[in-house]
């Protein structure tokens, strides 16, 4: 296991797990977190993982961003709006971008609070599995601050506009049961069940042809931005890729002898 200040990190027949680590706290991120995120899931790519978990030590997921509760000190810029925005532009942010353009899926296990920053992080999982104590909160307007870490263009394509704006003008907590019925999680299961859920879906995403799972999520993020003509040219180029890979080839000759394909991840 690889040591990182705020997060545990390892990998496992070919899943990298992260453990937010910061359970006194229910696990607040402050910068060095964002940093060690974003290291972490390169590891997991350079060593080889075919799936990401992502979830929380103790009773959080999550519950934001925390600018004032440790870490390395020579990285703040304050609380103010300009403090805000150099969080968000050096740490927060690029972490974003890195699960986002990640070649490997992402699973994140949800077992309580995911607010804020923590929110769009668990959202960010192309699978978001919710315990029963979890719940999604956008915060920011109970202290007079606007949604971050990619929330205001998540929500809106994720749950819709109205829904959006409920949760984000209104600061309510939505529980697993309403992230469900609302499309914002993939399965709620009880608390016991989360971790074994989230490992059985992860090995069957791990053992899959990792390369056409990598173009399934580069294409439908940038297609959400594209007309329609711009994703099916967007579609054509990823297929051309996979079609070229050794599991496109492994896939074909077992689809041909009516077996299952023992896909290797190139």
């Amino acid at each position: 296991m690889t040591e990182f200040q705020t997060i545990k990190f390892s990998i496992a027949d070919n899943i990298a797990t992260i453990i937010l680590n910061r359970p006194e706290r229910l696990n607040a991120a402050p910068l060095e977190m964002a940093d060690d995120i974003s290291d972490a899931l390169g590891m997991a790519v350079k060593q080889g993982a075919r799936c990401v978990i992502i979830t929380g030590e103790g009773r959080a997921f999550c519950s934001g961003a925390d600018l004032a509760g440790g870490g390395d000190s020579s990285k703040s810029r304050g609380l103010g709006g300009d403090g805000a925005k150099y969080s968000l532009n050096y740490a927060y942010n690029p972490m974003m971008r890195t699960i986002a353009e990640l070649p490997i899926p992402v699973i994140t296990a949800v077992n309580g609070p995911a607010a804020g920053v923590g929110c769009s992080i668990a959202l960010a999982g192309d699978f978001v599995l919710a315990s029963e104590s979890a719940y999604f909160l956008q915060a920011f307007v109970n202290i007079g601050l606007v949604p971050d870490g990619g929330a205001t263009w998540m929500l809106p394509r994720l749950i819709g506009k109205a829904r959006a704006m409920e949760m984000m003008m209104l600061g309510e907590k939505i529980r697993a049961d309403k992230a469900l019925d609302w499309g914002m999680v993939y399965k709620a299961v009880s608390n016991d069940a989360l971790m074994d859920e989230a490992h059985s879906l992860a090995t069957r995403l791990a053992t899959g042809p990792t390369l056409a799972l990598g173009l399934m999520r580069r294409t439908t993020a940038e297609n959400l931005d594209r007309s329609y003509a711009e994703a099916l040219d967007a579609e054509a180029n990823a297929q051309r890729i996979a079609g070229d890979s050794d599991d496109a080839k492994i896939g074909a000759i077992a689809f041909l002898k009516k077996e299952k394909a023992a896909f290797t991840g190139k």
